[in-house]
């Protein structure tokens, strides 16, 4: 008997201890979870799981660290095995968490059905409220498409993470993870390097080459990101951790906020002179800035009093000064209960944001809303696929006269690597057409029969064509978007010109006049000299046309202004008709330019004339070459030569 009482109570004092050791590692765990330590959460609350034991409090927050990392496949195992062994014990927002992460998962109508259950729970809250509203739009999220643009991975090859990429003149400025490995760079939340702001070049491509660190005093040990620039490249708002004298500063909850810092830069070049905007504090945080096309507003995302969800986008007028006004939220209209984050306000006054309150794939969306003057809002629109994904996309920026921009997103496939990459997004190319006039540069006369060469990037010759007698030309079907072209002209004893252009995306029509220079006129070419055109005339026939007489005109006041001057005339026919006959009329031709300028007082003795028949054609209308009757036209024609 007292053997078994000792059993008994050494068994007692053993499962106390592992029931006290056990509680002690769930404290740390979830001491690490308010610290915002995920992954350092995640490990612990896995190996208790393994261990066999499986609370409402452990399966809660284990799905969590994988929610709030956009790791939702795992977070709905998780999320659903909790429902599955406590369904009595369910807080309403874990079946909103739940219906996010299988959405996110393309599991539509499964979170249809979760969010129908947190909206039975939580009817007045404004989340269940919009989802009543789009309810009847939700099985078409599967065909929720746009054919308009085109997205590329043009960061996946990279081991980083990579988002909320920035226009900074023709580079892109962009936060990555890129050279921070371990030790103090690991940040607890996600079990990443801290972030650093960088700059690359942009390729032909658009794509980024040559990335490196910003240069100058703006990357710390801790995270920056989202630089919004001044047009003029000289100031740059962007998002730090709330870090001074070289440390991060913790609130009181021992949370480390978001700020956002100015920086501007120097004549070499380099970032300094870095101060903390006004509208900051500890207690919140304030990130994601983005500048209006004008620079005197600044948008932003932030948590702050007055927030209508996770985060709203907020904004403060810049006064002429250099300060800020107080903080304005966007209003119902823009902001839900979720995330309303990464706005970016387009040249065209379109505002970007993403956000997963409102109507969209799954994870964070990018929409776009028009923002009026009067402080009006069109209606919030989602930009759909393939911008848009079951997954977190954000950052999105654009170019809107060249339809060409970026975004981050973290979504699977199609080059994607599950973790933030930055995508190009560009639209789909049209129709792009390349056309033109080709003139002289003196007269602004059109010059007909010039050969115009379409060039790519390396100057090979991809097509030609000939100007028309409007001087004219076109190139369609041969053109491609985004790519480099040079339109060649040239035309007889001209000089040449060259016009390059990049094209845009979409369809297009590019146009590209060029004026040829006139050669230097030799001495005995008078019409040349008179910047005189050719005389021409009706087919069959030598009268003097009423055009005619106005270059002649020039011709007869030449002749009188210099008595000694005496001129040869050459005239000409096209190819129809037998090559006697127009041997003739060309002769005939001469003999009446000939006797225009005689009956207007030209001594006979000062002028010769010549017919040369088809013999000296000005462009390929030959004998049986079918040509348009302007074509024709131009070898009908009187020549004035000076004689010595």
């Amino acid at each position: 008997m007292h053997h078994r009482t000792i059993i008994i109570a050494l068994i007692f004092i053993f499962f106390t201890s592992i029931t006290k050791a056990q509680n002690s590692i769930i404290k740390k765990a979830n001491e690490d979870f308010d610290s915002y330590y995920f992954i350092d959460a995640r490990e612990i609350y896995l190996n208790i799981v393994d261990d066999g034991y499986e609370s409402p409090q452990v399966l809660k927050k284990l799905g969590d660290t994988y929610y709030f990392n956009g790791e939702y496949e795992d977070a709905v195992k998780w999320y659903q095995k909790l429902m599955e062994k406590y369904p009595n014990d369910i807080d309403p927002i874990y079946y909103y968490r739940t219906a996010q992460s299988l959405k996110s998962t393309g599991e539509y109508q499964s979170s249809k059905k979760m969010m129908g259950k947190f909206a039975g729970l939580s009817a007045n809250t404004e989340i269940a409220k919009n989802f009543m509203k789009d309810y009847p739009a939700l099985d078409s999220l599967v065909g929720f498409k746009s054919s308009n643009f085109e997205v590329d991975n043009i960061t996946g090859l990279l081991t980083s993470s990579d988002f909320s990429p920035s226009f900074y003149g023709n580079k892109i400025v962009f936060s990555s993870s890129s050279g921070r490995t371990e030790g103090d760079d690991i940040h607890k939340w996600t079990g990443l390097p801290y972030l650093d702001l960088f700059e690359a070049e942009i390729d032909e491509d658009w794509r980024l080459t040559h990335p490196k660190p910003l240069e100058g005093e703006i990357n710390t040990p801790y995270h920056e990101s989202n630089a919004a620039f001044t047009k003029d490249g000289k100031t740059v708002y962007f998002t730090r951790n709330n870090y001074h004298n070289g440390r991060k500063q913790k609130n009181k909850e021992k949370l480390v906020s978001l700020k956002i810092y100015q920086a501007t830069k120097t004549e070499a070049g380099i970032w300094e002179n870095i101060i903390e905007l006004p509208f900051n504090n500890d207690s919140y945080s304030v990130a994601h800035p983005a500048l209006s096309p004008d620079e005197k507003r600044l948008y932003f995302s932030s948590d702050m009093e007055g927030t209508q969800g996770e985060s709203d986008i907020w904004y403060v007028e810049i006064k002429e000064d250099g300060s800020f006004g107080a903080p304005i939220n966007m209003g119902p209209e823009i902001n839900t209960e979720a995330r309303e984050c990464f706005p970016f306000v387009g040249k065209n006054n379109n505002l970007y944001f993403s956000s997963d309150g409102h109507l969209g794939l799954g994870g964070l969306d990018v929409f776009v809303v028009s923002l009026d003057p009067e402080g009006e809002f069109d209606e919030v629109t989602n930009l759909k696929k393939p911008i848009n994904s079951n997954k977190d996309d954000f950052g999105f920026i654009l170019k809107e006269d060249k339809k060409i921009g970026y975004l981050a997103s973290n979504r699977d496939g199609d080059g994607g690597s599950s973790a933030d990459d930055i995508y190009r997004v560009w639209e789909s190319c049209g129709l792009i057409v390349i056309q033109g006039a080709i003139s002289d540069a003196k007269t602004g006369k059109p010059l007909n029969g010039a050969v115009v060469k379409l060039l790519n990037k390396n100057n090979d010759t991809i097509t030609k064509t000939t100007t028309d007698s409007s001087g004219n030309y076109v190139f369609k079907g041969v053109v491609d978007c985004s790519k480099k072209y040079t339109v060649y002209a040239e035309y007889k004893d001209y000089a040449i010109k060259k016009k390059s252009t990049v094209t845009p995306r979409g369809s297009h029509t590019e146009q590209m006049d060029l004026e040829l220079t006139p050669p230097e006129c030799p001495i005995d070419d008078l019409g040349c000299r008179l910047t005189l055109q050719p005389i021409y005339f009706d087919y069959g026939k030598s009268i003097i046309r009423s055009d005619a007489e106005v270059e002649l005109a020039k011709i007869l006041q030449a002749m009188k202004q210099y008595p000694e001057l005496s001129i040869h005339i050459e005239s000409h026919t096209d190819s129809r008709s037998s090559d006697n006959f127009n041997l003739k009329l060309s002769e005939r031709r001469a003999q009446a330019t000939l006797q225009w300028l005689v009956e207007k007082g030209i001594d006979r003795r000062r002028l010769s004339a010549k017919g040369y028949g088809e013999t000296q054609l000005l462009n390929n209308c030959s004998n049986g070459v079918r040509c348009s009757e302007e074509d024709h036209q131009l070898n009908r024609r009187s020549m004035f030569i000076i004689q010595e």
